[in-house]
Order: C-alpha cells, then structure tokens, then sequence
C-alpha cells in the first residue's frame, strides 16, 4: 500500500464526518424549502405517505451522495497539492 495512502486515511475519515454534517444540514434546508414544514419522515412513520418517505429518502441519498463526492474529491486535491501525490 502506497504511503500517501496510509497517510491520507485519517484525513478521508475527518472529511467523512464532515461531509455527513454538511449533507445532513443541506437536506434539511432543501426539505424546508420545497414546502415541507415538518423535518423528513422515517421510513417506519406510519403516518406519512409511501411517496412522502421515499421521495424524501431519494433526496437524501442524493445529496449525501453529491456533498460526498465534493468534499472527497477537495480533499484528494488538496493533499496533492500539499504533497505532489494523489492519495487514491
């Protein structure tokens, strides 16, 4: 395994957790903003609707899967940029 890889370990996990914050925090000003006042169902709420759930777990997963990719790919630049080598 290639050192900048081992290196780079620790920081992936950091942007991890901060991308699952600012994903969680994006989805929920989204939600707000298509007109829904309440936060998000759980897919075990029996009181909303099978469309309500699913459309707010595509949503979800979409923008967690988005802020992701930006907050991973920022990192591999800039640990290329700080050290000349690509983590991946």
């Amino acid at each position: 395994m290639k050192v900048s890889k081992i290196v780079y370990k620790p920081v992936g996990l950091a942007l991890g957790a901060v991308s699952g914050v600012l994903a969680g925090g994006v989805f929920k000003q989204v939600w707000k903003k298509l007109g829904h006042e309440q936060e998000a169902p759980d897919a075990t709420d029996e009181r909303r609707t099978w469309r309500e759930v699913l459309s707010a777990a595509i949503l979800q997963g979409a923008i967690f899967a988005g802020v992701k990719a930006v907050v991973d790919r920022g990192g591999a630049v800039a640990t290329r940029r700080l050290t000349g080598t690509w983590p991946g």
